[in-house]
């Protein structure tokens, strides 16, 4: 009557367990990933190390500069 459904029960236990392997895997390799990252020096936030204030250079480089000039140009016209 229930003959199929062991079968499916011992594939979710296998798939299962071979989840559980895979993350202990992902779980041990962190930490050694961790452990053999330089700490950075006291009182340097890691979040924003190198962060330098100013300006920002345009990631985009010129490619909207021209857009930029377009629309001053624009606005420099005065309506008759």
């Amino acid at each position: 009557m229930f003959q199929g459904r062991p079968r499916s029960k011992r594939d979710r236990e296998r798939a299962r367990q071979d989840r559980q392997k895979q993350k202990t895997a992902r779980r041990i390799e962190a930490k050694e990933r961790r452990a053999n990252t330089p700490d950075a020096p006291p009182g340097v936030d890691p979040d924003i190390a190198g962060i330098v204030p100013g300006p920002q250079a345009n990631p985009w480089g010129e490619d909207l500069s021209d857009l930029n000039e377009e629309e001053t140009d624009d606005s420099t016209e005065q309506p008759s």
